[in-house]
């Protein structure tokens, strides 16, 4: 078999599984698992070995014209790189483990066999974007994405709060996609085609006729899927869906493709020096702002959320110093970890009963109760905190490597400015990450008061994609020898300066938020009141709802009330209450867009119904009247009759007199 005929049943396959899924979903139910999980397992095996024989080499490029249209064509084409055969595995990854993990979590859910459908169906849509040759099918995929994650995020549609995340996360990433597509039609008519490789070549021989505006068009749809500021807001909030959703977005789809447009299209921003510096300011604006606001998070899940978004900012500063290698290796490590860290999540709050770390730092005994979840979410803290031998140290000091180069002038790929911009943001940044980091993990595995409930050992099919993910999560990093050859033939060695100050910020932000949490502890009271009851029976998607839903423990009766031995609290001083709402930018939205789209709405209601209803209901209110007149001049007298028709003669006479002696 072809490698091309491979990598089309690579995406092809989990839409088959996502058709079957939706039409057997009801009559066979006994099929639903098998076509969840069988259709993505094989397209990973697809996958690697496309990988394999794609070997980091030429790209595998394929095409076929998909419809005329006179003008610009659209094809049906494949172009695969380095990049586009690591991503793939990566989406392969993580779509398989989340299936797996979902058939545990979600066991006794009615609406499993149309969510397994729709992960299914996501899974294929970002592939799609991943192999794409052309941009228009490309943007097929984009928006197929945008649609499964509204159904995804608002899975539990009975909880306000889950709507209310899914229609944001809806109208926020539209938002941003009319500009792109604005974007991408300029960008097809310059190039006369929709082929990335004639697009590339359209660039490099200087075609292209309004790079910053196109740039900066195709960054607005960028900054809502990837959720970069100042379109991240939804993001925080699309946690109020299933945990595997969280881990399936935030780690390998939706939030990836954006960054790996940027990455597959990184010529055209680098031929607007202004882009550039646009972008590494979103960079840093995102990773710095959204580290600090997951130092004052009290939901394990938004805590996790914003780190999303900070490593975004860090993938997005790898593009903003022209570094599409760094960015891309950044993001196939931060998936393992990432992936790690949600479904970790997930075991916790079934064991805990809640997603408030209020709550769990008033527990005891957690880390007993889910062995499994307590080291794998340790080693992917540890690669989140970006500390050697971990994946993410060796990612992270890419992407500060390529900055400091920038910066420094060694390389021209981008401005000087926007170098130190990333180098400078990049660094607070490790601090903060590795503060959060640790007080996550202080505040869930070394909570002081009541036993932490049992609540059974979790499926195995829970926990064994743990064990997993924590492979890469360990290993990945040290596999930056051979993948050169993916990745252009750059050296993504770290860089010795970068790394002993990264590495130092990043072991000064945990030994300070350790020391602020001892201090905080030794203050704060030990026994929290109420107790916890254990309720073995709860299924954890039941647990996952009913802690959105009141943000407060299911079982039993911990009382809610901000934990006085939190050190972000400390840490973060008066600063904290702004951060953890997201620095109000939700309420400046709020002011500036929603409250006027409102006021619009409502203005057009009402002249709708006073003003165009109230002149069609005039506009027949004048035959009713004729109608009633005429009505009644019909009496049946034929004397009437008679006399009417005389004095209608004698008026027509007396007219045409008038009119003749005018004349």
């Amino acid at each position: 078999m072809t490698t091309t005929t491979l990598a089309v049943l690579v995406p092809l396959l989990p839409f088959l599984g996502a058709a079957a899924g939706f039409l057997l979903g009801r009559t066979g139910p006994g099929y639903v698992r098998p076509l969840a999980v069988l259709p993505s397992l094989t397209s990973l095996v697809l996958a690697v070995l496309v990988a394999v024989r794609q070997g980091g080499g030429q790209a595998i490029n394929a095409a076929t014209e998909l419809t005329p249209t006179g003008s610009v064509p659209i094809e049906l084409s494949l172009h695969i790189d380095g990049f586009a055969a690591l991503v793939a595995v990566l989406v392969g990854v993580v779509a398989s483990c989340v299936q797996i993990y979902s058939t545990g979590y979600l066991r006794d859910d009615p609406r499993y066999p149309s969510y397994a459908a729709l992960v299914s169906l996501f899974t294929s849509a970002m592939l799609l974007v991943v192999y794409s040759g052309d941009l228009i099918v490309l943007l097929v995929g984009w928006e197929v994405m945008g649609i499964c994650s509204y159904f995804l995020v608002g899975h539990y549609w009975e909880i306000p709060e889950a709507r209310a995340a899914s229609i944001k996360a809806f109208l926020v990433t539209k938002l941003g996609d009319v500009p792109f597509l604005i974007g991408l039609f300029a960008l097809g008519t310059d190039a006369g085609s929709f082929r990335i490789t004639t697009v590339l070549g359209t660039v490099a021989s200087g075609g292209l006729h309004h790079p910053t505006l196109v740039a900066l068009l195709l960054l607005a749809g960028v900054a809502g899927k990837s959720a970069l500021f100042p379109l991240h807001t939804w993001l925080p909030d699309a946690m109020a869906g299933p945990t595997p959703v969280s881990a399936l977005i935030h780690a390998a789809t939706m939030v990836a493709a954006g960054i790996y447009f940027v990455a597959r299209l990184l010529p055209v921003f680098q031929a607007s020096s202004a882009a550039m510096v646009v972008l590494a300011v979103m960079a840093a604006v995102t990773m710095a702002g959204s580290a600090l606001a997951a130092l004052a998070q009290d939901d394990i899940k938004r805590v996790l959320a914003y780190s999303t978004i900070g490593q975004l900012g860090y993938m997005a500063g790898a593009l903003a110093v022209g570094d599409r290698g760094a960015a891309v290796f950044h993001l196939l490590s931060h998936g393992a970890f990432k992936a790690l860290l949600f479904l970790a999540a997930g075991v916790i709050i079934h064991a805990s009963g809640t997603n408030s770390l209020a709550v769990m730092s008033r527990m005891t005994g957690l880390r007993s109760r889910v062995p499994d979840a307590y080291w794998t979410m340790t080693v992917a803290l540890l690669a989140l905190a970006a500390i050697p031998p971990f994946s993410g140290f060796f990612s992270k000091e890419a992407i500060l490597g390529a900055a400091e180069h920038v910066a420094t002038g060694h390389t021209e790929h981008a401005p000087g400015a926007a170098g130190w911009i990333v180098l400078v943001a990049g660094l607070v940044t490790a601090v903060l990450t590795a503060a959060y980091a640790t007080r996550l993990w202080l505040l869930t595995f070394h909570g002081r008061g009541v036993e932490a409930p049992d609540q059974g050992k979790e499926p195995r099919s829970m926990t064994v994609v743990l064990w997993v993910l924590a492979v890469p999560s360990l290993a990945f990093g040290l596999a930056y020898g051979p993948l050169p050859d993916w990745f252009d033939g750059r050296d993504l060695t770290p860089v010795l300066t970068t790394s002993v100050l990264g590495t130092g910020l990043a072991l000064v932000g945990g030994i300070v938020t350790y020391g602020a949490w001892r201090h905080t502890t030794a203050l704060a009271p030990r026994v929290p009141m109420g107790a916890v009851a254990a309720h073995p029976d709860a299924e954890p998607a039941l647990v996952e709802a009913e802690a959105i839903a009141r943000h407060a423990p299911v079982f039993g009766d911990v009382a809610y009330a901000p934990d006085p031995a939190d050190p972000g609290r400390l840490l973060l001083g008066p600063l904290h209450r702004h951060a953890a709402v997201g620095f109000h930018l939700d309420a400046v939205y709020n002011v500036l867009f929603v409250r006027p789209v409102q006021a619009g709405a409502a203005l057009v209601r009402f002249l709708d119904r006073e003003v165009v209803d109230t002149y069609v209901r005039g506009a027949a209110a004048l035959p009713r009247l004729l109608g009633a007149a005429v009505r009644r001049a019909q009496t049946g007298n034929v004397q009437t009759y008679v006399s009417a028709l005389l004095a209608g003669t004698v008026v027509l006479v007396v007219a045409a007199l008038l009119v003749a002696t005018g004349a």
